[in-house]
């Protein structure tokens, strides 16, 4: 029993920290049509600053996590307004070989300024503590990670459909000239979500750091993942997105606890299974 429940807080944790990240291209790829294969550097960008802050200048978790967040921001958005503004609309894959080509530079930059070492975000007292619900006890950082899901996920929703701003995005991305005809700033609504999605990377880069080591090659390393959650859960979709992050999650950790030797085999078996079924995403019905 007790195996059962690990196997389902850190299932759960994962797959909380995989829709944080993911979610930010889950939004770009859906919304704004942009194929983001740069979407990982941001969220790597995120846990470099993070360690920085916290080990170098010894300011705590929570100024890194804040820093993170800033920091890569203020990195994107010059990103944005020079480079991706120009893919915007274009073949997808000029905007493969764009945003793979962001993703090379990065990495490079990583390697000169930081070295080619892992980096380690130490968690704050609190969340290194076992919390004891009674039955067991649980990491703090695990519960942590899953209130950060949940709490995303809600303010997306809210954000997206129950905002002037979300009506604005979603008619922007309908119909990019009738909404500028009628007075809405498209280049202001696509930098704004494209600010947003690179914060939420960087956040879940800090957040997932013990599950997802911040290393060099972390951009190009769960690319895929990245990629593949947001393809099972459909692009654009929060609840497609979050209900791939979950089950993905599961098969994944409870393989690895229970059958380590086949690596990441259950997780692409049940990739290929659900698109075989979902091919739209798993919001979308079945084929």
């Amino acid at each position: 029993m007790q195996t059962i429940f690990s196997i389902g807080i850190d299932a759960l944790a994962y797959g909380m920290i995989l829709f944080v990240i993911s979610i930010g291209l889950s939004v770009t790829m859906g919304l704004m049509r942009v194929v983001n294969l740069a979407h990982g550097a941001f969220a790597m960008i995120g846990g470099y600053v993070a360690s920085y802050v916290s080990r170098d200048l010894g300011l705590g978790y929570a100024p890194a996590i804040l820093a993170a967040v800033v920091a890569t921001i203020v990195i994107a958005v010059p990103i944005e307004r020079f480079l991706y503004r120009r893919i915007y609309g274009a073949p997808e894959l000029t905007q493969v070989l764009m945003t793979i080509g962001i993703t090379f530079c990065i990495i490079g930059l990583a390697n000169y300024l930081m070295g080619p070492t892992l980096k380690t975000i130490p968690l704050s007292d609190v969340l290194q503590q076992p919390v004891d619900l009674g039955f067991r006890s649980i990491s703090a950082h695990r519960l942590f990670a899953i209130f950060c899901g949940l709490a995303v996920a809600l303010c997306l929703w809210l954000a997206i459909e129950k905002t002037g701003f979300g009506i604005r995005l979603r008619a922007s991305v309908d119909n990019a000239a009738m909404a500028s005809a009628l007075g809405v700033r498209t280049e202001i609504i696509y930098a704004v979500s494209f600010a947003v999605a690179v914060g939420l990377a960087a956040f879940g880069g800090v957040v997932g750091a013990e599950l997802l080591p911040v290393e060099p090659y972390y951009a190009l390393r769960y690319l895929v993942t990245f990629l593949v959650v947001v393809s099972v859960g459909g692009a654009g979709s929060i609840g497609g997105t979050l209900l791939a992050c979950l089950l993905l999650g599961a098969v994944d950790t409870t393989g690895r606890y229970l059958l380590p030797e086949f690596g990441e085999f259950f997780f692409y078996l049940a990739v290929i299974a659900i698109i075989c079924v979902f091919p739209n995403g798993l919001m979308k019905g079945a084929k």
